[in-house]
């Protein structure tokens, strides 16, 4: 399937900004739909292309590259044989097809790139690893481009819908709620979309069928894939990681979902683990969010470091991982979510899905938890902190009925004028109520 992608639209403004200046890195995690974005842009958007896939490039490519990279006539030579294809000055384009298997290549990026003839466009994955770069030179005239799993935007299109988020943002933009009935059937496409995810392969599955199992069955076989990548690239230390990644679900479904290494063993200590979530955030499986301990302009300045929560990139990864002992549709958990029914696990899959619509706006994510200097408790916890018109927004997440909002009320006496406009992100529709904006988690992708 072709899918709409909002990224096309970044890498036709790099091509138009850049006119061959610079060569764009497009990154992301495995199975996340780079080399589908890119091959659709270049065969739309340039008159030849050539793609060169370096899990499988042919060797008389990648000894022009080894052997000779001054040499860019030679190389040119050797892509367009192995190509059959023609290359056609500022009218081609160039793909390295996960370059991370052949860092020499992004190396050659710099003088490719001076040498002016053709656009160059990278993909790869776990390229920030330190056996993906080490010995090379990073090109300075390298852009990135992240690609997030697909939002609910880009899911619904794939599904054939092309009014319901024009519609949702528009209510979005005027404030005003949607009715009952057409808030629920939006509902129920978010719980849909949850239950599935961002991630093509999945999207695509369920597209075809409608059915939530054979989406699971792609999702888990990007799982194993994950699995596979931390025992081949994390040796040393990949127990660590495997424990880490593996005990996800659990951490997010607890109350307070601040990662808790306790969990995993009970001498754990966050120095010893610091590397494990450094690799899964690399990798772009995890969205870390870091505890801002002061809610002004810069957030990154009052982090503290050693409390965090991790939030798993895709949501429907997240379902698929939480429950890894049978197929998805047998569960519990399909009815709760797909119907609406409260429940811990609810919590955690709506405060992931809003973690993974911040991230693909180009949000970093920071929450608020600091203990209180008398008593030295935790009694005040917000889920997000965002940064709208200039003022930091305390943002909650609601997944069922809820009558109060303790953390919220103590958070807006503590820190008063220096808020902007407090959120609650929940499953009824929009309200304005005692000074909060009341949204439902669909629309925490207009925020």
């Amino acid at each position: 399937m072709r899918f709409k992608r909002k990224a096309y639209q970044s890498l036709l403004v790099w091509k138009k900004r850049s006119e061959g200046r610079t060569a764009v890195m497009v990154d992301g995690a495995r199975r996340v739909g780079k080399t589908s974005l890119v091959e659709d842009f270049v065969k739309r958007e340039y008159r030849t292309s050539v793609i060169i896939d370096f899990s499988k490039a042919d060797p008389a490519v990648t000894s022009a590259i080894r052997e000779r990279p001054h040499d860019l006539d030679a190389f040119f030579s050797a892509l367009s044989l192995s190509s059959g294809t023609r290359l056609h000055p500022r009218e081609s384009a160039i793909v390295f097809d996960e370059v991370q298997l052949f860092p020499l290549a992004r190396q050659m990026i710099k003088h490719l790139v001076a040498d002016g003839r053709y656009d160059y466009i990278e993909t790869g994955s776990l390229i920030s690893l330190r056996r993906n770069v080490q010995d090379i030179l990073i090109p300075s005239e390298e852009e990135h481009l992240d690609l997030h799993p697909m939002d609910f935007e880009e899911f619904r299109l794939a599904l054939g819908d092309e009014t319901t988020l024009p519609f949702v943002r528009e209510h979005f933009e005027s404030r005003k709620p949607m009715t009952r009935p057409l808030h629920e059937t939006v509902m129920g496409r978010f719980r849909e979309y949850m239950l599935v995810g961002g991630m093509p392969q999945a999207v695509a599955a369920y597209a075809d069928t409608r059915d939530f199992g054979d989406a699971d069955r792609a999702k888990r076989e990007i799982l194993r894939i994950y699995r596979d990548d931390i025992a081949k690239y994390a040796a040393g230390y990949e127990t660590r990681i495997r424990g880490t990644f593996d005990a996800i679900p659990e951490q997010l479904s607890r109350k307070e979902k601040k990662y808790r290494l306790s969990s995993i063993s009970k001498s754990a200590r966050f120095r010893d683990y610091e590397d494990a979530f450094t690799w899964l955030d690399d990798a772009r499986i995890v969205n870390p969010c870091l505890n801002a301990t002061e809610p002004s302009a810069g957030l990154g300045l009052s982090l503290e470091h050693s409390t965090k929560k991790l939030y798993m990139a895709d949501t429907g990864l997240l379902v698929t991982h939480a429950f890894d002992d049978g197929r998805f549709a047998d569960n519990a958990l399909y009815r709760e979510v797909f119907f609406g029914n409260a429940g811990a696990n609810n919590g955690m899959i709506a405060e992931n899905a809003v973690a993974q619509a911040f991230r693909a706006s180009g949000r970093k994510l920071f929450f608020y938890s600091r203990p209180d200097s008398t008593t030295r408790r935790n009694d005040i916890e917000i889920d997000f902190l965002v940064r709208r018109g200039g003022a930091i927004c305390p943002v909650e997440v609601k997944s069922g009925k809820y009558q109060r909002h303790a953390s919220l009320d103590k958070f807006r006496a503590k820190f008063g004028k220096k808020l902007g406009e407090p959120v609650i992100l929940y499953t009824k529709d929009l309200m304005e109520k005692d000074g909060i904006l009341h949204l439902p988690l669909y629309m925490a992708m207009f925020l």
